[in-house]
């Protein structure tokens, strides 16, 4: 995937990254919900790393999500993920996106709490459904009605979501805003 445009550092970038200190700013909620394509920029803007722990998953797996899903199971590829998730946790401070499901794990959210700062990026049911319908790459919304396992999902996670340190709205309109709703929030937040 090509990178997005440049996007100016922060003026005061070198300043969140001190008071992030070994901290990672890890990104967590729905499939859709700008996980990936605002943590990428968003890392640019404070200058730090990107890492996509699915992606990461998928290099270390040798295999691409849905296939992981279809040969393993979802709970071998919760466990990998999990592991995952931990390692880049130990390689802060960067912007990591988790995949959807990966807050869920309490394991895996005792360790963002103590390595990380979780912003919960909050989508409402129509917005996911229409980003989401642009990847076939989601297998757990791979089914005859995606719309209500997303609704259903969401109603599932939207607790557990709660909890991330930090909550900011992913809405439609371009990431770039996003990103800087979220460097205004982690400006009155650090």
């Amino acid at each position: 995937m090509p990178s997005p445009p440049p996007i100016a550092l922060h003026p005061e970038a070198d300043a969140f990254r001190a008071r992030l200190g070994s901290r990672s700013v890890v990104l967590v909620g729905m499939p859709g919900s700008g996980k990936s394509s605002i943590g990428r920029r968003l890392g640019q803007r404070l200058g730090l790393e990107f890492s996509d722990a699915d992606a990461e998953i998928e290099r270390a797996a040798n295999m691409t999500i849905p296939e992981l899903f279809q040969t393993k199971g979802e709970a071998e590829f919760r466990k990998g993920e999990q592991k995952v998730i931990a390692r880049l946790l130990e390689n802060g401070p960067q912007v990591i996106a988790t995949g959807g499901g990966a807050f869920m794990n309490a394991d895996t959210r005792a360790r963002i709490k103590e390595k990380g700062l979780s912003i919960w990026l909050k989508a409402d049911v129509d917005t996911l459904l229409k980003r989401v319908k642009r990847k076939a790459n989601r297998p757990l919304l791979q089914n005859a009605d995606p719309e209500g396992t997303l609704r259903n999902l969401l109603a599932a996670r939207e607790a557990t979501y709660a909890e991330a340190d930090l909550c900011i709205m992913s809405c439609e309109v371009p990431h770039e805003e996003v990103v800087e709703a979220i460097v205004n929030l982690l400006d009155t937040s650090l």
